[in-house]
């Protein structure tokens, strides 16, 4: 994962350090010595990720953090304060100015680059999210804090009570806490609702490493982030649990503030993906939708009829295409307005939706025009159907602020012929339309031989 990464550090030796353990990784490594250094680089150049020592003469981190997280051009940046105080206070210090995670020196080469991975795949998240928002940076802030200030419900598995309820006890103030000692039942109750699960790997009564395993291995539970809890001097296992897919770590003792921190940092992320994942099904179906009535569009008609063409070569059964087309919709537009016009089109798609056969795809096609393919269909069936489909929209009135009135609809029908695309018989229905409009409306004309060669 390739990514820009800004050190702040006023001492020589702990820049190099990081520098050179993060050049190693192939990062794009870019160094500070003061926060002032750190604000302007920060504002004139893009960054990934800023690693901030917190006790530096001058501005200390905890202010260059808090300038960060306010500044209109670098508040989504992800920051990780590097520290050697322990102290709570200072913890809560750093969450307060909007770190988004700690290292505590001296910095090991496992931690370090965990701590990295996991916030870069929360910024590249972050960067899908606004990009797709359409909006500047300040602009975009409040759809990302709606998502950031959610409660996760959060599924925690260990054998121990005891620790079960030390880590639920620091999260319970923001999340839905879910405790279970048996891994099974916790398999179980995974699923869509889940938002992040917490698994031990040094529980005695079951493997974590195959706990995690089962979650990735399963379609349902495979998205769902996994963090897992470990010692010290069990980084192999770490490493092993990296391998089969687990997206953070944290090591015993577990303290508070990391404990929420890397718990909101997955959260955070497995909520911007499903806002992403929600926005992309939202963006297809609006590309594929009539706004307005909810019929498919032409796009979502074109793609649908397509593989029924395909086929209609191949088993040779009857196929229809009708023409529908509201009579004197501009008139009812420019006496009665616009609403009224949108109501009509809603009422008339309604009423073709409802009356047509499951396996008839109706569509709006454009202004007051809507049009029926119909499979397994001869013209002189689909005239039938159609004539019919006429006389429920124009005998039933519409009623609009306790007013009735009614209109009509003309269409016109065409049999696919051999060999015929698309466009060949939508033309002999459009033309069949053209006539039953010139012979006055409110009728279904078919196509004619003559049309063929139209």
């Amino acid at each position: 994962m390739s990514a820009r990464i800004l050190i702040v550090d006023d001492l020589v030796p702990n820049l190099n350090l990081l520098e050179v353990k993060l050049t190693a990784q192939y990062y794009d490594v870019v160094t500070a010595m003061s926060g002032k250094q750190a604000l302007k680089l920060a504002n004139s150049e893009k960054f990934d990720l800023i690693l901030l020592d917190a006790m530096m003469p001058g501005m200390n981190g905890f202010e260059v953090c808090e300038r960060l997280k306010n500044n209109p051009a670098t508040w989504h940046i992800p920051v990780v304060m590097v520290t050697a105080l322990e102290e709570t206070k200072d913890r809560i210090r750093g969450l307060k100015a909007g770190a988004d995670d700690f290292i505590t020196k001296p910095i090991d080469d496992f931690n370090l680059l965990a701590r990295v991975k996991s916030l870069l795949r929360l910024k590249m998240v972050t960067d899908q999210l606004l990009s797709h928002t359409g909006h500047s940076l300040e602009s975009s802030r409040p759809v990302l804090e709606h998502l950031d200030n959610r409660g996760g419900r959060v599924l925690i598995v260990d054998d121990h009570i005891k620790k079960l309820e030390k880590i639920a006890k620091s999260l319970v103030y923001r999340h839905d806490v879910i405790m279970e000692i048996d891994p099974k039942k916790a398999l179980d109750m995974v699923g869509p609702k889940v938002d992040l699960v917490i698994v031990s790997l040094v529980s005695n009564k079951f493997d974590g490493l195959r706990f995690c395993a089962s979650l990735r291995s399963d379609a349902k539970t495979r998205d769902v982030p996994i963090l897992a809890i470990g010692e010290p001097d069990g980084q192999a296992k770490m490493v092993r649990a990296y391998d089969i897919g687990i997206n953070d770590t944290l090591m015993r003792p577990i303290e508070a503030q990391e404990l929420q921190a890397r718990v909101n940092t997955q959260i955070k992320r497995k909520f911007y993906t499903d806002s992403l994942k929600d926005d992309f099904s939202e963006s297809m179906e609006m590309v594929v939708t009539d706004p307005m009535t909810g019929l498919g569009n032409r796009r979502y008609f074109d793609r649908s009829v397509a593989p029924l063409f395909d086929q209609l070569n191949e088993n040779g059964q009857a196929f229809s295409v009708v023409i529908f087309d509201v009579d004197h919709f501009k008139r009812v537009n420019d006496i009665l307005g616009h609403d009224v016009g949108d109501i009509v089109l809603k009422e008339v798609a309604a009423r073709l939706a409802s009356n047509m056969r499951s396996i008839d795809v109706v569509s709006r096609y454009g202004g007051e025009e809507f049009i029926i393919a119909m499979p397994e269909t001869n013209q002189a069936e689909a005239l039938l159907a159609a004539d019919r489909m006429r006389e429920l929209i124009g005998g039933t009135s519409i009623n609009v602020d306790d007013q009735a009135f009614s209109v009509s609809v003309s269409a016109g029908v065409a049999e696919t012929m051999p060999g015929e695309k698309f466009r060949d018989v939508f033309k002999r229905a459009d033309t069949a339309l053209y006539r039953a409009k010139q012979s006055g409306r409110n009728r279904v004309c078919v196509a004619e031989q003559s049309d063929i060669a139209a």
